[in-house]
């Protein structure tokens, strides 16, 4: 297996919607701070880990691992 990359899920709490990027900054293309209710430096001073989630009042934001097959392709 190669080595995972971070994702982050961002769930919010009314709708239980969630969406996953490959960076803090990545969630700021999409969702403007006050949609999420926090700005990036925030996040990136807060430190988020695996066992460490970020939550307020609007949603939650876990770090996790995403593990993918090995290909096969020729190199």
């Amino acid at each position: 297996m190669s080595n995972p990359s971070t994702i982050y899920h961002l769930q919010f709490k009314e709708s239980g919607e969630s969406h996953y990027f490959g960076s803090l900054a990545a969630i700021y293309e999409t969702f403007k701070p006050n949609e999420i209710g926090v700005a990036l430096t925030t996040l990136w001073g807060y430190g988020i880990t695996r066992v460490h989630p970020y939550e307020n009042r609007k949603c939650i934001i876990r770090k996790g691992e995403l593990h993918r097959k090995k290909g096969n392709r020729a190199r």
